[in-house]
């Protein structure tokens, strides 16, 4: 999946790479421009000082070098002359043997020429009229150190453009990490709300977040008021059966069945049945029906009065312990809880000779129920077949009669998994995971 903030760095990347290239380019373009103009300028006055020194003579027009400016006459000192009249010609000493492809077009060359010692120059050219005659002069300039200059100022401009684009990535990457705190703290909110530490999500919101948080708390509401609806209507199901299954029970104590006891015994049989099935169906459907989730379970709370319950209905002798960590808090429906814990911890205490061992241990993403006994067990190879779904487990275990069905609807409707294991205790131990991340409902 594509990060925002990666696809925004790169963004940025590419355009403050290209907006600085473009500034760096077009700030050296303009500057060389300038600085060519005012060397054309420089290089006009250079002709006309050398048109100074073609003098007239008895032979005709002759070069008077003391009027020449001295680097002239230093070997490659980076400036050169070529005169040209009809007839004959001069240039400068400094051009020693060297002789460049002097430009054919007055004005400042367009490109710049090859001359000595690899250096490149910058010439002009102009047409002169003197005495009748036509006076060509062409200085040239080296421009080398120019052009390294440039180099070195676009180098360090691209430095800079480096620097300034890692300024601005973090800039932006702090300036992107507050804006999605909002959305942190709504995704917080959302695992408080799958947890049942809140029940909609906080509508201080930024203004662009408010449509989002509203539909969800809207879909919230509208879910929980769902959820009552469906099962208040189960409740009044349960209640409207309850009378006719207690008639039809009644009915079959009448002494007119008495003469009768094999189809008595099938009617009662039958009706305890459909009072046994409408009872699991509606536990079913309850479990089904939970969407939102409701109140935590306190471990610390909750679980010593259960025990007290269990010692009270099992033996006084028997040794209940349960160990949980600091704090335990399990974030499922209380009353599923303990309709779970309870199975587990009443089917362990009805095999166990002394001691019945319920640890509770929370992991990176779930918890882990243990419930362990060192009763008789059940061996190994019957394990798997007493945990076939749809199976009556109590007809399965051989005797080890463990009722697990409606522990099999909650972890179903939890995700959650059971697996029989040998307990260290000598007996059965129970062992349930319940990850937190695929609650669902039904």
């Amino acid at each position: 999946m594509k990060s925002i903030q990666r696809s925004l760095s790169l963004g940025l990347i590419c355009v403050l790479l290209l907006v600085g290239l473009l500034l760096v380019q077009s700030s050296l373009w303009l500057f060389e421009s300038g600085l060519q103009r005012n060397l054309a300028t420089d290089l006009r006055e250079e002709t006309e000082g050398l048109l100074t020194a073609v003098v007239r003579g008895p032979d005709g027009f002759k070069l008077d070098t003391s009027r020449l400016n001295p680097r002239y006459q230093r070997a490659f000192s980076g400036h050169y002359f070529r005169i040209d009249l009809p007839g004959r010609s001069w240039r400068s000493r400094s051009l020693w043997d060297a002789e460049p492809a002097w430009p054919e077009r007055n004005g400042l060359a367009d490109d710049l020429l090859d001359g000595p010692q690899e250096q490149r120059l910058l010439s002009y050219r102009a047409e002169y009229r003197r005495d009748g005659q036509t006076v060509t002069i062409t200085v040239a300039r080296d421009y080398t150190p120019i052009l390294k200059s440039f180099a070195q100022v676009r180098l360090g401009g691209l430095g800079l453009v480096g620097l300034a684009l890692l300024i601005f990535l973090l800039l932006q990457r702090y300036a992107v990490t507050l804006a999605m705190r909002p959305l942190e703290r709504a995704r917080q909110q959302i695992a408080q709300l799958q947890q049942g530490q809140r029940q909609q999500l906080d509508i201080q919101v930024p203004v662009e977040l408010q449509p989002l948080v509203e539909q969800i708390n809207h879909l919230l509401a509208h879910t929980d008021d769902t959820l009552k609806r469906s099962r208040h209507a189960l409740g009044n199901l349960g209640h409207a059966l309850k009378t006719p299954l207690a008639v039809l029970g009644s009915l079959t104590l009448r002494e007119e069945l008495g003469a009768h006891p094999t189809l008595q015994a099938g009617l009662r049989e039958q009706l305890e049945q459909i009072q046994q099935r409408v009872s699991r169906e509606l536990g079913r459907a309850r479990l089904a029906g939970e969407v939102l989730p409701g109140s935590y379970f306190e471990c610390a709370e909750e679980l010593a009065p259960l025990f007290e319950t269990l010692q009270m209905i099992h033996r006084r002798d028997l040794d209940l312990q349960w160990q949980t960590h600091d704090g335990c808090r399990l974030p499922w429906d209380r009353e599923d809880m303990l309709e779970l814990l309870g199975n587990l911890l009443d089917n362990a205490c009805k095999f166990a000779r002394s001691k019945v061992l319920l640890g509770i241990d929370q992991e990176a993403d779930g918890f882990v129920i243990q419930v362990e006994d060192d009763g008789p067990g059940i061996p190994e190879d019957r394990r798997e077949a007493v945990l076939e779904r749809g199976t009556r487990l109590d007809e399965r275990a051989e005797g080890h009669g463990l009722g697990l069905g409606i522990v099999r609807d909650i972890l179903a409707a939890w995700s959650g998994e059971l697996r029989l294991e040998q307990s260290s205790l000598g007996g059965l131990r129970a062992r349930i995971y319940l990850p937190m991340h695929k609650r669902r409902a039904g």
